[in-house]
């Protein structure tokens, strides 16, 4: 039975996500998309936006496990701050609907999905379209959710391998 995980880009304007499913070697996409916050609202109810957003695609999809991207350090202090806040609203959900989370750093994300730490946004984008045939994304923000989700399967995936084959000694 293929397990389906999903992963996602925080971010409190736009929080991308992206549904993949694994069966063996093998990568599908499922389904991505963005939550989108109303800036006009307060920092609060934006998060609250993003929390019942997630929580509606965590309950719809019903991903076995969750990977979300680590946050990195803006010049602009407030800015970093929001962002860790819209991070924990990411980290929150699916921990709260029983789905394990792991945290993968951006530069580790490029390297598993484009080969370098310092991909631009399009490659990602070029990156996941091939990697998952027939996906036809159309944000970056959703094609960097994807890539994340492509990450914690190729991460996860050598985990297995690995416990099995300690097991088997």
């Amino acid at each position: 039975m293929p397990m389906r995980l999903i992963g996602i880009d925080p971010g409190l304007r736009n929080t991308g996500w992206g549904v993949i499913a694994i069966d063996g070697n093998r990568l599908s996409h499922v389904a991505d998309g963005v939550v989108r916050t109303d800036s006009s609202l307060s920092l609060a109810e934006r998060l609250v936006q993003l929390h019942d957003g997630l929580s509606e695609v965590i309950s719809l999809h019903r991903p076995d496990e969750a990977a979300v991207e680590e946050t990195f350090v803006n010049v602009n202090a407030a800015s970093t701050l929001k962002l860790g806040q819209a991070r924990g609203v990411a980290l929150l959900v699916p921990a709260g609907q029983g789905v394990p989370v792991q945290e993968y750093p951006p530069n580790l994300i490029k390297k598993t999905v484009v080969g370098t730490g310092h991909a631009a946004k399009q490659q990602i984008k070029l990156m996941v379209k091939t990697l998952l045939p027939g996906c036809a994304v159309e944000t970056t923000d959703a094609a960097d959710a994807l890539a994340v989700a492509i990450c914690h399967a190729h991460h996860c995936t050598a985990t297995v391998v690995a416990a099995r084959m300690e097991a088997a000694q």
